[in-house]
């Protein structure tokens, strides 16, 4: 069945790019996309830890443990349908353009991002878990280059050169983590990485440097402070269905990986001293606190939309990646379920934000205002996904944050731990700011008489929309029945 789902968006992506089909096939893919991830999530038993629906090929090279092989468990299911949903409303926000502008180039590279992403989520091995990210990326570099906005060439070339650099450095880091596992252990299997890894069979010395250019790696993919600079030009530059898969699937790769890599295998370089007296983790909380604070006061200082969504999707981050510097079962959940529940309210607005482009073509708050009188729907749309990232209780991005700063405090954390979690709860205040005062320059006060002839969304295009926001009530009201998914995968990471 994962294999299906991995080649139903590659087989039509295949055709449109033979000039076959059109925009129609690209949204049947994204249903019957998310039709078999809900037969799967129902499918699967939460109750048991490690791999279900697994399908494998006997070993693509002799001698060689390395083949295809696909398989999820609780955090890897709950990726799934994260890709699954918002694959579906960036399909339908993606621009209306004539079949001679290359229509058919576009859709299928929106659905080959899905693909990748897809993917790496449910590859289970190693080899396969990076290269399906980076098929990802190649259709990421021509959408924003081809038919971005602004500097969209330039972006283009800076995002190719960041997540260049980051992927190269990512893959020499799981090269040392294979290097460093005793050679009658290497596998490329994660299923059996994980027995391995829970046999901790990696000296504490030997994981520092895995751990480095693993984070490293991964950081400089998901925008981590000091590797940010790239994101938020991107995505304001990004055709709309690529901004929301980007920033709110594909950049979820990397928080995936340091769960699936970095937390099992390499737990004892967190506290291993790596510059004077600071450790491997007082190092990332730094780094973290930057996207929090630093990037959260950048993000007030904005004045268009496009920016204000792209540089609070990185500060974000930074909660994430708090939750997985805990090390303990409350923190790695809720940075789990956030990784979730951002990726749904990103991606909502950004596809609110692509359109109001695509009404007004501007999104300076100074050309903007009244709009709720026009757009009922997108303004209550705007404004649930806003309070959902605020961190609202209802949404589960509050449930998801508040076990983050839980985890910070558990028994066993550090001095700089708390302190951190401390400094990281003022972001909840700099998010309220810029959320709230974007929600007004939008939507409240006098409407401009550009913004009283917009039009409101109708037909599917609201059905796309609002399973963003209902899946995030959903996990709000109910956070235990995703949670339940993964707490066997997380307690297994952290034997």
């Amino acid at each position: 069945m994962l294999t299906i789902l991995l080649l139903i968006p590659i087989v039509t992506a295949a055709a449109l790019f033979l000039g076959k089909g059109n925009r129609s096939w690209a949204k049947a893919s994204a249903l019957l996309q998310l039709g078999i991830t809900l037969l799967v999530w129902f499918g699967y038993d939460q109750s048991k830890a490690g791999y279900q629906f697994v399908s494998q090929t006997d070993a693509l090279f002799p001698g060689l443990d390395l083949r295809y092989s696909v398989g999820v468990d609780g955090l890897s299911l709950l990726m799934l349908l994260l890709t699954a949903l918002v694959t579906v409303a960036a399909v339908w926000f993606s621009p209306n353009m004539p079949a001679n502008n290359r229509a058919g180039l576009f859709d299928g590279s929106v659905l080959l991002i899905s693909a990748g992403a897809t993917g790496a989520f449910v590859a289970k091995d190693l080899f396969f878990f990076y290269a399906f990210h980076e098929l990802a990326l190649i259709p990421t570099f021509l959408l924003i280059g081809l038919w971005g906005s602004g500097e969209r060439q330039a972006v283009a070339w800076k995002i190719t050169i960041y997540l260049g650099v980051g992927s190269i450095i990512l893959l020499t880091g799981l090269v040392d983590l294979f290097l460093a596992i005793p050679a009658a252990s290497r596998s490329f299997d994660l299923q059996k990485l994980q027995e391995v890894a829970a046999s901790h069979l990696i000296p504490a010395a030997a994981q520092v440097r895995p751990w480095l250019l693993l984070t490293v790696g991964f950081g400089i993919l998901v925008s981590l402070f000091p590797f940010h600079s790239w994101a938020a030009p991107a995505y304001a530059c990004a055709p709309t269905p690529v901004a929301m898969l980007h920033s709110g699937v594909l950049k979820k790769f990397g928080l995936y990986g340091m769960v699936r890599l970095a937390v099992p295998f390499l737990p004892q370089a967190f506290h291993q001293p790596v510059w004077g007296t600071w450790t491997a983790q007082d190092l990332l909380l730094a780094a973290l606190l930057g996207n929090i604070i630093y990037v959260g006061l950048v993000t007030i200082a904005q004045r268009k939309l496009d920016y204000v969504i792209g540089y609070s999707s990185v500060m974000h981050m930074g909660y994430v990646f708090l939750g997985i510097a805990s090390l303990n079962i409350i923190g790695l959940s809720g940075a789990c379920l956030l990784m979730f529940s951002h990726g749904l309210s990103v991606a909502a607005l950004f596809a609110i934000t692509g359109a109001i482009r695509e009404r007004e073509g501007s999104l300076n708050f100074e050309r903007l205002g009244g709009a709720a009188k026009s757009v009922p729907f997108l303004s209550v749309a705007f404004a649930m996904a806003a309070f959902a990232s605020i961190g609202l209780p209802g949404f589960s991005n509050f449930a998801s944050e508040t076990m983050v700063f839980f985890g910070g405090f558990k028994d066993g954390a550090t001095g700089f731990l708390k302190t951190s979690t401390v400094f990281a709860l003022w972001g909840v205040l700099i998010s309220a700011v810029y959320m709230l005062r974007s929600y007004k320059a939008v939507f409240l006060g006098e409407p401009t008489a550009s913004s009283l002839k917009w039009t409101d969304l109708h037909g599917t295009a609201r059905f796309a929309l609002a399973l963003l926001p209902v899946a995030l009530l959903l996990g709000g009201f109910f956070p235990h029945y995703f949670l339940g998914f993964l707490k066997p995968t997380l307690e297994a990471a952290l034997r």
